[in-house]
C-alpha cells in the first residue's frame, strides 16, 4: 500500500520553505503526494452522494469512488455502507480522467487486500463462509470479501435447479480453484456436504445388504440410467434394469422427484454407491404371459422385423419369438423376405421357450409338417420293436433253458435207473449165497 499520509511527514522545519524572491512559504510540494495507477492508499470520506463518493487522499484535487466501485455487492446503497469521515483504503483506477479527476475504487482495494487471505485459506486447505449475494449464469456468488464462484453442480450432491431460493443464505464451501490474475476464486459447498454425509453413509451402508427392497427418490436422469437417493446414498439404476420391457430412454419409465422401490443389486463401499434394478421389484409381464402357451403350440402371429436369419413374430402384446431361416419353409430359403413382409400374419408352432433368456423359438414349416411328431412315433415304434425283440430273445432263452433241464432230468434219469439195476443184481446174488450156505449147513457139508 502506497503511504500517503502527508501529516507525518510535515514537521516544524519543513513545513515553511523560502522561495525564489526569499520570501517564507508553505512547504506545497511536500503535501503533495505522487500516485500511480493500481496503487492503494489511505483516504477520508468527505462527501456521499447518490451516484459517488468523494474522498481526501491529500492529491490535489479529492478523488472519487463511482458508485459501480463501491462494494463487490452491485446493488448496494452508499450511506449503507460508508459514513463522513470514515478513514477507508481504495485503489487508484485512474490518476486524471477526462475532467481532470481522480478515480478510486474502494471495492478493487478489498478484493486485493482478501486475495491475499483467501490464498492462504486455499494452501491451508480451510473453509470459508461467506453469504450468497447474486444468481448468474452457472451458479451463485458469494461474498467472501472478493466474488467467489460457486457453480450450480458445486451447491448439493442433489441437483438443484432453483438457485435463487439460496439468494440471503450463509453458507460454509471450500475453495478449489484460486486465480488471482482472472480475479477468480470457484468454491464448493457440495464437498463440505459430502464430507459430513460420508460417515454416515459409511455406516447406512454397513446395514444394507444385496437383495434388500429399499424406497429412493428419483434424483436425476441420463440416457444410460436414471440416479436414486436411498437414505442418503447415491444409487444407479441402468437402463437395462428399469422395465422387462425395451426401453429407449429412461424417461419413458420414471421421472426426477419420482418415489420408487428398488433392489439392491450389488454395493461398492468404496466409492459409497449402489447398483440398483427397480424391475426386479416388479412381475414380468413376459412370465406371466408365457403361461398360456407351451411347445408344440400352434398360434398365430404378426411379422415385426426381418433380419439375414429370420423373421420376428409378435403373438401377444411383447411376446415375440424368432422364426430361424432354416424353419421358415421344407424348400430352401434364401432371404427371409421371399417368404413373407412385416404386418404379414404367419401361422407358427411354437418349438422352444427359452425362460432365463426369455426367448422363444417358432417354426412355420413344422405347423403342416411336425417334424417333432414324426420323430416321437419313430421313436415309439422303434421302441415297440426293441421289446418285442427283447420279448421273443427272452423267451428263446427260456426255451433252450427249458430244453437244458429236461435233458439233465433225462440223464439223471438213466443214470438212477443203471444204479436202481445194479443195486438188485447185488442183491440177488446175496440171497443166493445165503441160501447155499443154509442148505449146506443142514447137510452138514463143510
Amino acid at each position: 500500500m502506497t503511504d500517503n499520509n502527508f501529516y507525518e511527514k510535515l514537521t516544524n522545519d519543513n513545513c515553511m520553505i523560502e522561495n525564489k524572491d526569499g520570501k517564507m512559504v508553505p512547504n506545497y510540494d511536500l503535501t503533495m503526494i505522487d500516485l500511480n495507477d493500481g496503487d492503494v492508499i489511505r483516504g477520508r470520506v468527505v462527501k456521499i452522494d447518490k451516484d459517488e463518493i468523494l474522498v481526501d487522499v491529500g492529491f490535489k484535487s479529492e478523488g472519487v469512488i463511482p458508485i459501480n466501485e463501491l462494494s463487490i455487492r452491485g446493488d448496494v446503497k452508499p450511506e449503507n455502507v460508508l459514513k463522513v469521515d470514515d478513514e477507508i483504503e481504495i485503489m487508484v483506477l485512474q490518476k486524471e480522467d477526462q475532467d481532470g479527476r481522480l478515480i478510486l475504487s474502494k471495492k478493487r482495494a478489498e478484493v486485493e487486500q482478501n486475495f491475499d487471505r483467501i490464498e492462504k485459506i486455499y494452501q491451508g486447505g480451510d473453509t470459508v463462509e461467506g453469504e450468497i449475494i447474486e444468481c448468474v449464469k452457472g451458479g451463485l456468488i458469494v461474498d467472501i470479501g472478493l466474488r467467489g464462484f460457486l457453480p450450480a453442480s458445486l451447491i448439493d450432491v442433489r441437483k438443484t435447479k432453483d438457485l435463487e431460493s439460496y439468494i440471503g443464505e450463509k453458507c460454509t464451501c471450500k475453495i478449489i480453484e484460486v486465480d488471482r490474475n482472472r480475479n477468480n476464486v470457484v468454491l464448493s459447498r457440495k464437498a463440505i456436504i459430502e464430507g459430513e454425509r460420508k460417515e454416515q453413509r459409511k455406516e447406512i451402508l454397513n446395514k444394507m445388504e444385496v437383495g434388500q427392497v429399499k424406497k429412493g427418490i428419483i434424483t436425476s436422469i441420463a440416457e444410460f440410467g436414471a440416479f436414486v437417493d436411498v437414505e442418503g446414498v447415491d444409487g444407479l439404476v441402468h437402463i437395462s434394469e428399469l422395465s422387462w420391457n425395451h426401453v429407449k430412454h429412461p424417461s419413458e419409465v420414471v421421472s426426477i422427484n419420482q418415489e420408487v422401490d428398488v433392489e439392491i443389486l450389488d454395493i461398492d463401499y468404496e466409492k459409497q454407491r449402489l447398483s440398483l434394478g427397480l424391475k426386479q421389484t416388479q412381475k414380468d409381464p413376459w412370465l406371466e404371459k408365457i403361461k398360456n402357451y407351451s411347445v408344440k403350440d400352434i398360434i398365430k402371429g404378426k411379422v415385426t422385423r426381418i433380419v439375414k436369419f429370420g423373421l420376428f413374430v409378435q403373438v401377444e402384446g411383447s411376446l415375440e419369438g424368432l422364426v430361424h431361416i432354416s424353419e421358415l419353409s421344407p424348400e430352401t430359403v434364401k432371404r427371409p423376405s421371399d417368404v413373407a413382409k412385416i404386418g404379414d400374419e404367419l401361422m407358427v408352432r411354437i418349438i422352444d421357450i427359452d425362460f432365463d433368456k426369455r426367448r422363444m423359438a417358432f417354426s412355420v414349416k413344422q405347423v403342416e409338417n411336425p417334424i417333432g411328431e414324426k420323430e416321437e412315433d419313430k421313436e415309439a415304434r422303434d421302441s415297440k420293436s426293441d421289446k418285442k425283440s427283447v420279448k421273443k430273445e427272452t423267451s428263446k432263452k427260456d426255451t433252450e433253458k427249458t430244453d437244458e433241464k429236461e435233458e439233465t432230468s433225462d440223464e439223471e434219469a438213466e443214470e438212477s435207473q443203471d444204479k436202481e439195476t445194479e443195486d438188485n443184481e447185488s442183491s440177488k446174488k446175496r440171497q443166493i449165497k445165503e441160501i447155499l450156505k443154509e442148505m449146506k449147513d443142514e447137510a452138514k457139508i463143510d
